[in-house]
Parts: C-alpha cells; structure tokens; sequence
C-alpha cells in the first residue's frame, strides 16, 4: 500500500473499536454490522481494495484509499490499527466517495457499489451477502431485546454466578450465553436462511428455547444404524404406528425440517422428546437424559450462503473416524490422556440423504460439580454484566483470569502440537471445544464435532482409515499447518487475546508465543512463529460471494488469504 499525507472530511462521530453492546439502539447495532463488514473487505481483499489502497494520514487519524478496480472511482475508509487478521480495522461505519463526497453509511449502500464493481459473474454473490447481512441485523435486534429476559431467566433457574452452572443440565445455558456474542470474524454471524422472528425465538439458541422433536418412521432396508441408540428411543409404537413396528426405525426430525423430507420417510403426528438447542442449534440437548446431544440436519445455511446445515453421510461415518484417530492418539500418550475427553460419536443413523440422518453424541459421564464450559462462553457476559472468564477465573484461579487463560491454552497448545507430530490437525473451534474444571484437578479438554481434520498420512503412525471425505488426506503438512493456524492460533488463542485491552492482550499472545515456542516441532514453529503473514480464512468470499468454480475452493470452510503475523515479537514486526 502506498502512503500519502492528505486531508479529508474528519470523520465527526466514530464508533468504538470494541463490540457493540447487545442492548445497543438499532442504529448502533446497524453501525457495528457495517464496520464489520468494512473489516471483511479489508481482511479478504475482496476485489482486491486491500491489496491496491493507499494509506493516508491525518490530523484525525489513518484512512485508506480503495480504488476500483477498473481505476474510474476511489473511495477513503477511516481506520484504525489492528493486527489480528488484517493490519487495519474500521474505525467507523463510512465509506466516502472521493469523487463527490457521497457518505455510505449502510450496508446495504456499500455492498451496492462493491457488486457494481465486481465481475458481471461475481455480482449475485453480493446480493446474497446484502441479504445475508440483513438476515443478520434482524436476528441481532430480535436477539437484543430479549437479552435481558433470558439472562434473568438463566440466573433464576440456575444462579447469578455461570462458575456454578455445573453438571450436563447447564449445558445448553452456557451455550446461549456463548451465543449472545458475535463470532470472531463473520460480518453476518446470526444469519440463517429462511428462518422468520417467530423461528428465531422458538428454535435458536440465545433465546434458550425447549421444543419437542418430530419423528419420521425410516424402513429397515432403507435405513443406516451404526452403533447402539439409547435404551429410551421411540418404537414406531411409541408415535401412534403399532402398525409399522416391526418394519420401520424412528428417525428424529427437527420441527424446521419437517416439511422438507423426503422418502421413503414417513413422518408421524406426535411431537416427542423434549430438547432445548445448543450453540450449534442444529444440535439439541435431551432435557430427560441431558449426557445425549443429537445431531440434526436443518434446511439452512450460515456463516456463508453456501455452508448449508444439512448432515451429509459421509460427515457422520468421518466424525466417528476422527473420535477413535483421537483415542488412539491418546492411547500413545499417557500425558494427555486424563488431560483430554472424547465425546462419544459412534451412533448414527441416515437413510442416504442430507435430510434424513442423526447423530447420538454422549457426553463422558462426570460429577454434578463438573462445569463444562465451552471456549465459546469464555467472553460471554453473565446476567449482571461480568464476564464468565471473570467468574470462573474468580472460583478457580484466585481471580488471576490470565492464569485461566494460560492452562487452558498450555493445555491445548500442548494437545493440538502433539498432534501435529502425529501428523494431524483438527478443526476444533471454540464451539467444539470445552473447558472441563472440577475442584480436585487441574483443567482438562472436551472434544466433539471431529469430522473434518486434515491428516498427512505419509508420517501418521495410528490407524487413519475410514475417513469418506478424500479432503481429509494429504501428503504434506501445509494443509494441516493452515488448519492449525486458522483454527487453534486465531479462534481459540488470537480471538481471546484481541478481545483484551493492553496489557492483558500483550502478555496473552506472548504467553501463546512462548508455549508453541516449547510445544511446537522446528517446521511448525518456524511456519508460525518466523512468518511475515499468516494463512486466514476467507469466509466471506468462499462462503457467500464466490461460487466454488470462482473462488477454487475445494472446501469452502478451508480456502485461505494471509494477514499479519500478530505473534512474531513487536522488534521483528515490520
């Protein structure tokens, strides 16, 4: 990027860099969408602005000069220093025409111009990220006045203090605090396609819904059981059809996905089972028998148009795979294997469709004190305010929370670099990973969801078949380095960090740089440690602007750009 002094319109009202309070006016919540759709612009270089802007300085700060690609307009974003993912984030909710002046200060206004900017090829993918955007703004505000509700509601069933919400019962409690907060990076986090006000507050998770499940009766030949289902499963019986006992299977069926299923499944009229959603909201939790999660496929998509939450076959029979690669690892390494607990996801069922399957998730079976905290809710607030970091820092670690932060992120650095050297790396985010904190020992690691690993299998010494995804195999470790970056550098470790104002945020990535320094093998370290930028992911151009032919995305939740490299030591930053 070039740089040049100018002066330019001050921008008169900007906008904190922090998140955006839940409780925000509408105006704020649109502003804070805009800024972090600006942020993804940048992060992603979509249309290449990031990569062709100018830097220029001011008497009011940085701006950036991004100019078209055909060079017939330019345009000047206010920003500020960031480092996490990009070297720049905005630092209001504006784009400002060069030429005339003209104020964009929505999102709806930026996205039009970047489509009328982009390939004629390109353009529909802008008009489903303007839609995904507004998907996104109505469920936050829908989300934002009933905050306060369900906290209150929270703090009467379970106690004011999350450090005490322990057993399995509170599970799904610390997932809708988890989903209170806004993902990492994704400018339209809360969008999910087709799903109206009403869906939202009965079926998603920061409203902390119970519902019954539908059921659909599969035939024997058609269906597809691996494993054992709990003792407690309907027969067709059970939903009113003593008539197909002997010749048909229950199937749960989500309430959203009922309509939509084909055959040779036949839906049955009683509603069954109560269960409340998790952070996912695809997965439910079985209120009578809280140890079981179920995986359910729904007619939707998020974080990308194209990331369709649907269960493919394939993606069952590949996460029992990674569970016993995990456990065989942790067979060979005695160290870890009381440090680190598997979800059991050997139980599924499908009928060879992408709407007609389930998986049966059992937790490991833990004391009632137990809390089981997701990585997620690690910067959630509490009905009073504080944050959960803050709580169970204060239950657990004499209120030190770095010192919580450095045996979580010891522990999984540790794991995620041993792993490594069995060459394989997970796609284990922070929703799919938990702390698990008891009174007698130290933090522990739960696993779930482990579908999508990257294996090198030229240097894996456990058993690795039976994986259904050719994409999980490769015959070098760059792609298992950039699994190991995007995921467990910047989501678990880098989002942490970036969350917390200095100095907390400086000791906290030198913490993250000193124990990949200890843990890490020489190639790896030097990939991350030594590196002038970093492989990040590109979600917004993989997931929603690009098709996979455009983009060249093999798999649309691994295809990568770079950013700086927030963990070499600030002398060696450029």
């Amino acid at each position: 990027m070039g740089h040049h002094p100018v002066t330019e319109p001050a921008v008169t009202d900007p906008a904190p860099a922090g998140p955006t309070p839940r409780t925000a006016s509408t105006p704020a919540l649109d502003g804070e969408q805009l800024r972090r759709v600006l942020d993804a612009v940048l992060r992603e270089d979509i249309l290449g602005l990031r990569s062709t802007a100018e830097t220029l300085h001011r008497p009011d700060g940085t701006w950036l000069r991004l100019n078209a690609p055909d060079g017939t307009a330019s345009w000047l974003m206010p920003v500020r220093l960031d480092g996490f993912q990009c070297e720049y984030a905005a630092r209001a909710p504006l784009l400002l025409s060069e030429r005339d002046g003209t104020r964009l200060t929505t999102t709806d206004a930026v996205l039009a111009t970047l489509r009328d900017l982009a390939d004629p090829r390109d353009r529909s993918g802008f008009d489903d990220f303007a839609e995904e955007c507004r998907q996104s703004a109505r469920a936050g505000r829908v989300m934002a006045e009933a905050i306060p509700a369900v906290r209150a509601r929270l703090a009467a069933d379970f106690g004011p203090d999350p450090s005490t919400w322990t057993g399995p019962r509170a599970g799904p409690a610390l997932d809708t605090l988890a989903a209170h907060l806004d993902h990492p990076v994704h400018p339209a986090p809360r969008a999910r396609s087709g799903l109206d006000e009403a869906a939202l507050r009965r079926y998603a998770p920061e409203h902390h819904p119970t519902f019954r499940l539908r059921w659909a009766l599969l035939p024997h030949d058609a269906a597809t059981l691996t494993g054992t289902l709990p003792d407690w499963w309907p027969t067709p019986t059970t939903l009113g059809r003593p008539d197909l006992e002997h010749s048909r299977l229950a199937l749960p069926v989500h309430p959203l996905t009922l309509d939509r299923l084909p055959e040779p499944a036949l839906p049955t009229a009683p509603a069954h089972l109560d269960v409340r959603p998790t952070l996912s909201m695809r997965t439910v939790a079985v209120l009578d028998h809280p140890g079981v999660h179920l995986k359910l496929p729904l007619p939707i998509a998020t974080l990308g148009m194209r990331n369709r939450r649907t269960i493919k076959p394939g993606t069952l029979v590949d996460g029992a795979a990674g569970e016993r690669l995990l456990a065989a690892v942790l067979d060979r390494e005695p160290r870890l294997r009381d440090r680190v607990l598997l979800a059991d996801e050997q139980t599924h069922l499908h009928a060879d469709h992408e709407l007609l399957a389930v998986l049966v998730r059992r937790y490991p079976n833990l004391p009632d004190d137990t809390l089981v905290l997701p990585a997620a809710a690690l910067l959630a607030r509490a009905h009073d305010g504080t944050s959960v970091l803050d709580r169970v820092a204060k239950r657990w670690y004499g209120g030190d929370r770095l010192a919580l932060l450095d045996a979580y992120l010891t522990l999984l650095l540790d794991w995620q670099t041993t792993l490594f050297r069995y060459g394989v790396a997970l796609e284990s985010h922070p929703q799919n990973l938990s702390l698990v904190l008891a009174d007698d020992r130290p933090v522990r690691l739960l696993l779930k969801d482990n579908d999508g690993p990257r294996i090198n299998r030229a240097r894996c010494p456990v058993e690795h078949d039976g994986f259904d995804d050719p994409r999980t195999y490769s015959s070098g470790d760059e792609p298992l380095a950039d699994l190991f970056t995007t995921i467990t550098v910047h989501l678990c470790a880098g989002a942490l960090a970036f969350a917390l104002s200095d100095p907390e945020r400086a000791r906290l990535l030198r913490l993250v740089r000193d124990r990949l320094a200890e843990t890490a093998d020489p190639w790896l370290r030097r990939r991350i440690l030594d590196a002038d930028r970093l492989p990040i992911k590109a979600m917004v151009t993989a997931g929603t602007l690009l098709t996979k032919e455009r983009s060249g995305a093999a798999d649309i939740n691994k295809h990568y750009t770079t950013g700086p490299n927030y963990l070499r030591r600030p002398a060696e930053i450029p």
